[in-house]
């Protein structure tokens, strides 16, 4: 007699299946555990336990065998990664290897991959600024692209909600294209910054020079403590003191005793009925076993990256969905955006030479755009803000010297003169044709096919880069900086790690994927509310845009789930 397992299909069934445990997936996970949602959340990093696998999070560089630096092993595994700055050897295990899950390029395009709990939610820059209407109407109003299906005021009180939980430290501007929000009291510009602050916009009375919003605490929430200006963000803080997945949403989750959290799975595809017309549950692979198991849920919310949720919807193919779920008309994978930088400014200052300041903050300061608002017309569409920080100059300035005895040494105990650089993160227009596709040539470590990308930026961007450099020279050379150089270096698609776009928001399934509430349009019980849905790209850090949705898509969806309409 076949020995048959009847319980293991209730065994594997919950109410929602969350794809992803980083910042998306942590809200997704919150949220519907909060709301009363039986929820498995599939990770297919390991296991990061906050505060006790922070490892390197209180070491200092001499406390490292390689100070930070990379061996040629490491660089081996991480063909692509090693391109960015971001992965060193303090943060070094919490990396994808490439070499197990390679990708191919037409176009040269940098993805970064996390491989732990909590995703980039661990990593990130933490810049965290509010769309506004400037951005959800200009596709409509300029003829690019398809409309976003919403408007500021269907997400704004969404971003309160999303700001007063995971606190933002900012200062309020009441600028119509940058919107306030709930924020903590702002980390302080130091005496240089504010005195260029107070030139650049005397002599340009349109810009505005402020502290960064940024996810850091100013003041305790609860177990997390406020920033300690350490900035060592990357490797993970003990102290709680940033929003990330493991500091805040996945406890918050835990704590209802409705959340259950899977690691090492590698989701491979959406389960589909075609009887019902729903997504059943997701296909996971074991990154250790390779055995295969199928979950099952009412709702699924992929929240695996803009990348990793467009790879599951392609790879869930089936007689319904021969291109992969949601994509009937060939949309899915297409109008890739990233922000374009590496463009600006530097300069250096010999005033406040008795000055200087306390700590590592972890927020520069930001500028916001300026350009094509009322009447400033470029021959170029949208516009570009710039990031910028300042400090004294190290012991580093001396490297090149050819200095030796007592008063070379003295010299580099004292610090140097000012210095501060400008650069802007400019939006990337949505191009049809930049995409991204599965490649079946090529498998990864568990037999999957691996993406492949055709992904450039075009005139546009290359005209609003000229603006960039530019207008930064000019605002530090008002500032009364010397030495003022501008930069223009290259700056390609992944890079600035704000993928997005590839299954879009919109109004009509021809067009788009998902509509105004985040749903697939062909499979309504499937949401994706990572980068992915994003339908322009706008110029400001998108991360808490993703919180908001996420926190708007969680609410509607159990709101139609008791009605039974999922």
């Amino acid at each position: 007699m076949i020995n048959l397992n009847l319980k293991a299909k209730a065994q594997n069934t919950y109410d929602a299946i969350v794809v992803g445990s980083g910042i998306s997936g942590g809200w997704a996970a919150k949220e519907l555990c909060e709301k009363g949602l039986k929820v498995l959340l599939l990770e297919r990093g390991r296991q990061l336990e906050h505060i006790k696998d922070y490892t390197t999070a209180t070491q200092a560089p001499w406390e490292t065998p390689y100070r930070g630096r990379l061996t040629p092993a490491q660089k081996k595994e991480h063909p692509y990664l090693i391109r960015e700055r971001v992965y060193s050897e303090f943060n070094e295990s919490y990396w994808l290897k490439d070499i197990d899950s390679p990708y191919t390029e037409k176009k040269r395009f940098d993805w970064t991959r996390a491989d732990i709990v909590g995703g980039r939610s661990i990593m990130w820059g933490r810049g965290s600024l509010r769309l506004s209407d400037l951005d959800f109407e200009a596709n409509a109003k300029e003829g690019i692209g398809i409309d976003w299906p919403i408007r500021y005021k269907d997400l704004a009180p969404w971003y309160d909600h999303v700001e007063a939980f995971a606190g933002i430290s900012g200062q309020a501007e009441g600028l119509p294209h940058l919107p306030d929000g709930i924020f903590q009291p702002p980390m302080e510009m130091n005496c240089f910054e504010k005195q260029v602050k107070a030139r650049i916009e005397k002599t340009f009375p349109e810009r505005r020079m402020t502290i960064f919003r940024t996810a850091n605490l100013t003041q305790p929430i609860g177990d997390r403590g406020k920033c300690q200006y350490r900035d060592r963000c990357a490797r993970g803080c003990p102290f709680g003191a940033y929003f990330s997945s493991q500091s805040s949403t996945l406890p918050a989750a835990v704590k209802t005793g409705n959340l259950t959290l899977q690691t090492d799975a590698i989701v491979n595809s959406i389960l589909y009925d075609e009887s019902k017309g729903k997504a059943t549950g997701v296909r996971v692979i074991d990154k250790h076993t390779k055995a295969v198991t199928e979950y099952y849920a009412r709702i699924i919310f992929l929240n695996a990256s803009t990348l990793g949720s467009t790879f599951v919807l392609m790879n869930s193919v089936s007689s319904r969905f021969p291109q992969g779920i949601g994509n009937d008309h060939g949309v899915l994978g297409h109008y890739l955006m990233d922000h374009h930088f590496h463009a600006g400014a530097s300069g250096i200052s010999e005033e406040f030479g008795d000055k200087y300041y306390y700590g590592q903050r972890p927020a520069g300061f930001y500028i916001p755009r300026f350009r094509n608002i009322g009447t400033d017309k470029r021959s170029y569409r949208r516009g570009f803000g710039y990031t910028g920080y300042s400090s004294r100059t190290g012991w580093s300035r001396g490297i090149a010297e050819l200095g030796i005895g007592g008063a070379f040494k003295d010299y580099l105990t004292e610090p140097g003169p000012w210095q501060m650089g400008l650069m802007g993160f400019g939006e990337c227009l949505p191009y049809e044709e930049n995409q991204v596709t599965l490649d079946h040539s090529i498998k990864d470590a568990w037999g999957q096919p691996v993406l492949q990308f055709n992904c450039e930026f075009k005139d546009n961007e290359r005209q609003m880069r000229k603006d960039m450099d530019q207008d930064a020279a000019a605002m530090l050379e008002a500032a009364g900086l010397k030495n003022v150089t501008p930069f223009n270096r290259d700056s390609y698609p992944g890079m600035a790690i704000h993928e997005m776009g590839t299954a879009r928001m919109g109004r009509d399934p021809r067009t788009s994927v998902l509509n105004e509430w985040n749903q697939v349009h062909t499979a309504k019980n499937i949401f994706v509310t990572d980068g992915a849905c994003m339908t322009s790209s706008a110029c400001q850090n998108p991360s808490l845009t993703y919180m908001a949705l996420t926190a708007r898509a969680a609410d509607y969806a159990v709101k139609e789930l008791k009605r039974q309409q999922l």
